[in-house]
């Protein structure tokens, strides 16, 4: 087993370790010498790391997805961990355990594909059951389907990520499904089953995750309508209104045209599962953020783009001891018409300060009313003495 993991990076603390490359940039300084922006990974997580010496001995000598042996100084710098590497060699892959550099589900994908056949069971629709039976009895898919992660990075980016985000989404289905009595449950599980299936041709997870050609080019979104409409196909007699109902859960999942649907969903099975979809990514989101800036100081994450907000770590928030406030001494106040720089009169006994003037506001309440009454009876003095 492979030790640091990047989970384990200490700040301020030198560290060698062996990573994986999943990212490589060369950048130049003002200078014009040039220097490496890197991201290395494993299966704790990644980090930024740069290079700033040496650069041009090194910096050929390896690509994106090599593994390298590392020397450096973690730091934090703008509330985020990054590696300013000293050193830097590439080594052999035939050195490593892929398993220590690709990030994995901690349920067993087996036990995962197991439950998600007993979700297909419980369909009662003989259609939609023996369209989803009909495609994942075909083994290239049943395998990559394992095996793909729901995202490259936004969420449940890790090996077996995909099935484990479809069975949190099943879970939520069969919960609020039933909430609404107008909801079709065995459509909504299997819209969720399916919305993401074309992401088995859209990412690589070989070596790190990255996009296929198709991926870039096409999209998951249409490339998981091309399954389903090949495996429907061969569903004898599969009703051509239900299959349209299907594509359009798969089309209108992202919930807005901003964000890649090319519809956004138009019937309530569609909508309720594109809102837990949502929500399941979210939630991920938000755990996997507070995870990783566990390292960090503060009760704040740095920036997550995914939410677009920074979260909170509440566990730490609520640990934390307050720190006491500072308790001034009290300080007498002064009279409204003495001057606040004069000097404090010394003697054997000082008079207290007397109180601090009324608000002028209070002032001039409590002075209206006595100055119209002394006019008011002047006047009355004067018409009864005119009598």
């Amino acid at each position: 087993m492979k030790s640091p993991y990047i989970a384990e990076l200490q700040p301020n603390q030198i560290a060698t370790g062996v990573f994986l490359v999943s990212f490589k940039d060369i950048r130049q300084k003002k200078s014009g010498e040039p220097f490496l922006n890197l991201t290395l990974a494993d299966r704790s997580g990644d980090v930024n790391a740069k290079m700033w010496d040496n650069v041009e001995k090194v910096m050929d000598t390896f690509e994106r997805n090599d593994f390298v042996r590392v020397k450096g100084l973690p730091q934090v710098f703008q509330n985020r961990l990054q590696y300013t590497v000293h050193t830097l060699v590439r080594i052999a892959e035939t050195e490593v355990d892929f398993a220590d550099f690709f990030p994995a589900s901690k349920r067993d994908p087996e036990e995962m594909f197991a439950e998600l056949q007993s979700v297909i069971a419980s369909i009662e629709n003989p259609h939609l059951r023996a369209l989803l039976e009909a495609i994942f009895a075909d083994p290239s898919i049943a395998r990559r389907y394992k095996q793909a992660p729901a995202a490259k990075t936004i969420h449940h980016a890790w090996l077996g990520g995909l099935i484990e985000h479809v069975l949190s989404l099943c879970a939520l289905c069969r919960i609020a499904g039933p909430h609404y009595p107008f909801i079709d449950t065995g459509l909504l599980l299997t819209g969720a089953i399916l919305h993401d299936i074309g992401k088995i041709e859209e990412l690589a997870w070989e070596r790190g995750f990255s996009y296929t050609d198709g991926g870039q080019l096409i999209g998951h979104i249409v490339q998981g309508l091309r399954i389903v409409d090949e495996k429907a196909r061969s569903v004898p007699g599969f009703p051509p209104r239900l299959k349209t109902l299907l594509d359009h859960m798969i089309l209108s999942h992202h919930g807005e045209l901003e964000f890649g649907s090319p519809k956004v969903p138009m019937f309530p099975e569609a909508l309720l599962l594109h809102h837990l979809d949502n929500l399941d990514s979210k939630m991920e989101a938000v755990r996997s953020a507070v995870e990783k800036d566990s390292r960090i100081e503060g009760v704040w994450t740095a920036f997550v783009p995914a939410l677009e907000r920074h979260a909170l770590k509440k566990e730490r928030y609520l640990d934390e001891t307050p720190a006491p406030a500072a308790i001034e001494p009290p300080v007498a106040a002064q009279p409204h018409v003495a001057s606040t720089d004069s000097p404090a009169v010394a003697g054997p006994s000082p008079v207290p300060a007397p109180p601090p003037a009324p608000p002028q506001e209070t002032q001039q309440r409590v002075e209206r009313p006595s100055s119209i009454n002394t006019v008011m009876a002047e006047r009355l003095k004067q018409a009864l003495g005119g009598q």
